[in-house]
């Protein structure tokens, strides 16, 4: 036995992970299988023809009989929890393929669609409102689906427990989880993560929109729902930053008892430390969200129109040595380490400054997903990739060969079910089934 076993909290703002609840058994985790069971009683669908169960976990980036020096649960995403996973074969998707790939809907994942993201602008008042109450149904109700993982000692594995968390929750811990400093040989690095400061940054923040983006239309039945974004280019503040929209704050940061978003509390918001996963639970020990939109004098505006087109400029995804430091790199100047202009300088702005203008919540980034203007944001942040892979007609094959632990071409982007390698996310969005808006002139 590894060391973990099941533990359901009663409270629904839990931390969380995306653990497949039935692969989070004693027999499962001793056994090192998630190839559960659908309902033709088969492992990952497989008499129904909608995946198999695969030995050794798809495309498994580390060379046989090679012993990783990372000993980073993460490490090699997820064989420190599983040898064997579902791989779902045609439009079929889901951690035991019972679900569809991202675009396809119906009983045998046949019908293909487009969907529109817009920005939050553009949607009338019946949109908004339905926007903001599934938010509310999500952040409220429990999934069904999966379980989350919860530590105070990252490096004492009996410590480890898998607790509920709310649809809204589990997309929030993911980010937490996947931005916490590598252990090497028992020793954080704090400048290594598996979303951010590398080749993985863009592809990754996409793909959590879309699990969260896919799960609310299973929660809600909605098939015609999709998140909006917010094009903040030029703007003198933030507009959205009003109870019409995202929510107004006071003067400390708090938001207005009349928003939407007032009585929300982030996970993990209190427990941020390197050598844990948010190992409390509890509700009161969860802070409020909180913002201060341009109170910052180091980051007191807006990314500019001029500085998402200098971004654009760059033709590499990325570059050596691949992290914050990278020069003429698309990714480091979409991220915010780099100046667009010059692609040399290094200087705080796109994506990162967006983060730290917004403040409070958003600008302690590994907990910055529990406030929902995060959605808004990286939903842009999609749209400027999308733009880039369009301009340079770029493929899966323009994925940099790198060493960086989960920033691999061909590893398993953490911590998804079932394995989605990094490079294959770099494909326009109508591949995913959505398309952005025009809007302002982008």
């Amino acid at each position: 036995m590894i060391g973990l076993w099941i533990f359901l909290a009663l409270s629904l703002n839990g931390v969380l992970s995306q653990f497949p609840r039935v692969c989070t058994t004693d027999e499962a985790l001793q056994t090192k299988n998630c190839c559960p069971r659908w309902t033709d009683g088969s492992p990952c669908g497989f008499r129904s023809g909608r995946g198999r169960c695969r030995n050794g976990v798809a495309f498994s980036s580390l060379a046989a009989g090679q012993v990783p020096l990372y000993n980073d649960d993460r490490w090699d995403w997820p064989r420190y929890y599983y040898d064997s996973t579902c791989e779902c074969f045609g439009n079929y998707g889901g951690f035991d393929c019972g679900d569809c790939k991202h675009g396809y809907f119906g009983d045998r994942c046949e019908r293909g669609r487009t969907l529109v993201r817009r920005d939050i602008r553009e949607l009338t008042l019946v949109e908004r409102k339905r926007f903001f109450s599934y938010m509310a149904l999500a952040k409220t109700t429990k999934s069904k689906d999966f379980v989350v993982l919860t530590t105070g000692d990252r490096h004492h594995r009996d410590t480890f427990r898998f607790v509920d968390a709310s649809v809204y929750d589990i997309f929030a811990w993911m980010h937490y989880y996947s931005m916490k400093p590598i252990m090497v040989n028992s020793t954080l690095d704090a400048a290594k993560n598996f979303a951010h400061q590398g080749p993985v940054f863009p592809g990754w923040h996409r793909l959590s929109l879309m699990f969260l983006e896919r799960e609310i239309q299973r929660m809600t039945g909605d098939e015609d729902f999709t998140f909006p974004y917010y094009d903040w280019r030029g703007e003198g503040n933030c507009s959205i930053c009003t109870n019409d929209f995202m929510g107004d704050n006071d003067v400390q940061g708090r938001l207005d008892p009349y928003s939407h978003f007032s009585n929300w509390r982030g996970i993990c918001s209190g427990y941020d430390y390197p050598d844990a996963y948010c190992p409390v639970v509890e509700e009161h020990q969860m802070e409020t969200l909180l913002r201060k939109p341009g109170t910052d004098p180091l980051s007191n505006r807006l990314p500019s129109i001029q500085d998402v087109e200098d971004t654009l400029q760059w033709r590499d995804l990325d570059t050596p040595p691949y992290n914050e430091t990278a020069t003429r790199s698309f990714r480091n100047a979409l991220e915010g380490f780099l100046r667009p202009s010059d692609g040399l300088t290094l200087e705080r702005n796109m994506h990162n400054l967006v983060h730290m203008y917004l403040g409070g919540t958003m600008s302690r980034v590994p907990i910055s997903s529990n406030d929902p203007i995060f959605i808004v944001h990286h939903s842009f942040i999609d749209k400027i990739f999308d733009k880039w892979i369009q301009k340079y007609s770029v493929s899966p094959s323009l994925y940099p060969p790198n060493n960086e632990p989960g920033q691999g071409p061909n590893d398993c982007c953490t911590p998804f079910f079932p394995c989605i390698r990094n490079k294959d996310l770099l494909w326009r969005t109508t591949q995913f089934g959505y398309r952005y808006s025009y809007f302002k002139n982008f």
